[in-house]
């Protein structure tokens, strides 16, 4: 059987082999604390190369030291860093993948630092696996400017370290996130009478850096979960104005703002499937779908079926560097293996 899942995408100058997309996921691995990737990063991002997936999106990557998730997060705030990465695209490359990376802040979810910063002052609620709750201080106008600056310097670097594409992290209630939610961002300036504006300078800041043949991506969260959460109609209505800054292709999650309230996110196959065709069909766009898509039946019908043109699978691939070779196997398509594991993958 001839797989959707197995047949290649382009847009722009992005050429993949397949369909199949490793998302972004933190490792938490950086013990020097320093933001540099270790040679953990790179056995994790070649071994799912060789394991034949099409487009391998490193983890968060922050554009300054206060913006990681812990200390031990991932940055590229320094050109001093851009070596490291550069190790790791063309690991990538070699084994026949591309390399994207998700370049971001974490905003209020910041927690190895005693005050992080956010939109507003609103604090997460709940203390998480780093520490306890923090109370965020709220970004001045030129804080939020310079902010932006900061922003398209990491997508500068990212550019030299050769990734082909990159990806503007919107979703998960880290910092964009937190200037477009309606329930975080309670601004009185130019950033909080336009919600969506912050995110709109930072895709145009970016677009001026990156080639113009270079797909923009941008992970955004569909729905929140946390009571009085936004919906879906609010979340089209920033992909609009994303789209028209300068976005190509989105990769659509949900949730990640705050604790769930009484809705709570679904914990079945391709619970968030019906959101990317949303996006799909009413932005006219590309769009990565992401959710449980492990089983590899689901991952070919979420493609079947028109709700994306990627699909994105995170914890089968952590449990499964070959998951690509293995899901196309199971469809029964061919594949190509590596030459050195053609007598164990069968």
């Amino acid at each position: 059987m001839k797989t959707i899942l197995n047949t290649p995408y382009s847009f722009k100058n992005l050429e993949l082999k397949n369909r199949i997309v490793m998302p972004p996921m933190c490792q938490y691995s950086v013990t020097k604390e320093d933001g540099t990737p270790t040679d953990w990063h790179y056995v994790h991002y070649a071994s799912r190369a060789v394991g034949g997936t099409g487009l391998i999106i490193v983890e968060m990557t922050n554009v300054e030291p206060d913006g990681r998730i812990s200390a031990n997060c991932l940055g590229l705030w320094d050109d001093a860093q851009i070596p490291a990465y550069k190790r790791l695209v063309d690991v990538i490359h070699d084994n026949g993948s591309k390399a994207a990376i998700q370049i971001a802040h974490a905003g209020r979810k910041a927690t190895h630092i005693e005050t992080p910063v956010s939109a507003s002052e609103t604090p997460v609620e709940e203390p998480t696996k780093f520490g306890p709750v923090r109370h965020p201080r709220a970004l001045s106008t030129e804080e939020a400017e310079e902010m932006i600056i900061k922003y398209q310097e990491t997508a500068r670097r990212a550019v030299e370290a050769g990734f082909d594409t990159i990806e503007i992290h919107g979703a998960h209630g880290y910092l964009i996130h937190q200037f477009h939610s309606p329930g975080i961002n309670k601004r009185d300036d130019k950033y909080g009478q336009d919600l969506a504006l912050f995110g709109v300078e930072v895709i145009k800041a970016v677009k001026a850096v990156i080639p113009d043949d270079m797909p923009l991506l941008f992970r955004i969260s569909a729905r929140e979960y946390m009571d009085g959460g936004y919906g879906i109609d609010h979340a089209l209505e920033m992909g609009r104005r994303y789209k028209e800054a300068g976005v190509d292709i989105f990769d659509i999650s949900t949730g990640g703002e705050a604790p769930p309230g009484q809705d709570k996110p679904g914990n079945y196959p391709g619970y968030q499937v019906s959101f990317a065709r949303r996006f799909k069909e009413e932005l006219d766009v590309p769009v990565i779908a992401v959710g449980i898509l492990d089983e590899p039946a689901v991952a070919e019908m979420t493609l079947q079926d028109n709700s994306a043109d990627l699909v994105a699978v995170g914890r089968g691939m952590l449990n499964d560097p070959y998951w690509a070779i293995h899901a196309v196997k199971a469809l029964r398509d061919d594949v190509e293996v590596p030459k050195q594991y053609e007598r164990g993958i069968r």
